[in-house]
């Protein structure tokens, strides 16, 4: 599998494991577990944007 598709895939993954930690944390009213979810959400949407970027530059 190329690369730029591994890191679109376990982007994705972290944007949604992250959008859950939100969701958790918001629910039990943990500010910690929701910024912590927050911030995966973003690194996992910046993760997928690069792999997107990358197969820009394969072709």
């Amino acid at each position: 599998m190329e690369k730029s598709t591994v890191d679109q895939v376990k982007g994705a993954f972290h944007e949604a494991k992250g959008a859950v930690k939100e969701s958790v944390g918001q629910m039990t009213n943990k500010p910690e577990l929701t910024a912590e979810g927050h911030d995966e959400k973003i690194a996992g949407k910046v993760q997928q944007k690069v792999g997107q970027v990358e197969r820009v530059m394969e072709k």
